[in-house]
């Protein structure tokens, strides 16, 4: 397998939402599944989401524990993983979060024609790679696969999902639902409209299931990697 293994990481309300559109970000999980999370961050290689994610939540995405920080510097790992992200127009804000927090390496990919314009607005903030044109998440994968990168997490939003699902590249699934509703037709949902390979006739295998205080994580993966 030319790619990382490949965990992708969502909370939702209970309709499928990530979000709500209000100005305030929306918090759809706890204290309790934050420390999960930033377990399972200082587990992997590197760090994914879309280029919307970054404009919108500004996420810093370093792992916060000291001592999982330190526990990587013990193993030679820089204390947070790779940050990557993906974008086709290059409109990113190198002030942005993801690319001023924590000392480690910050890639963007982007479509062939618009490197030149994102490698001139980003300059020394991140390094920025060609993905083909039309952007190809294969080529992005097997990449990441050369530079190391053994386990990627991604952490939406939307489009992100949609893209790896899509693809048939996740290997592992974490829901957490929320216990309650948005009803927002024009809030963000978990995935866009796609042609998913996990339909009723080749389901995911649910591994787990655990109660965080108010919120549940499902945990499923692949049969094939079960």
């Amino acid at each position: 397998m030319n790619r990382p293994y490949v965990l992708l990481s969502a909370a939702m309300s209970l309709d499928g939402y990530l979000d709500d559109t209000s100005a305030k970000r929306l918090l759809l999980s706890n204290d309790e599944d934050f420390d999960r999370v930033d377990e399972v961050r200082a587990s992997v290689d590197a760090i994914l989401v879309g280029a919307n994610t970054i404009r919108a939540d500004d996420p810093r995405l370093l792992v916060r524990s000291d001592r999982r920080r330190r526990e990587r510097a013990e193993r030679g790992l820089p204390p947070t993983p790779l940050k990557v992200t993906c974008t086709i127009d290059g409109e990113l804000d190198p002030a942005a979060k993801f690319f001023s927090a924590g000392e480690t390496e910050k890639l963007v990919y982007a479509p062939t024609g618009s490197v030149p314009g994102t490698a001139a607005r980003l300059g020394r903030a991140a390094t920025v790679l060609a993905a083909d044109d039309p952007f190809d998440l294969h080529l992005v994968l097997a990449d990441l696969s050369a530079r190391g990168v053994r386990r990627l997490l991604v952490e939406g939003g939307s489009t992100m999902h949609t893209l790896f699902l899509t693809h048939d590249v996740v290997d592992e699934l974490h829901l957490v639902i929320a216990p309650f509703f948005v009803g927002d037709h024009a809030a963000p949902r978990f995935v866009h409209s796609g042609l998913f390979p996990h339909g009723p006739e080749n389901p995911l295998a649910l591994n787990e299931t655990r109660q965080l205080g108010d919120v549940a994580l499902l945990r499923y993966q692949r049969r094939s990697t079960t």
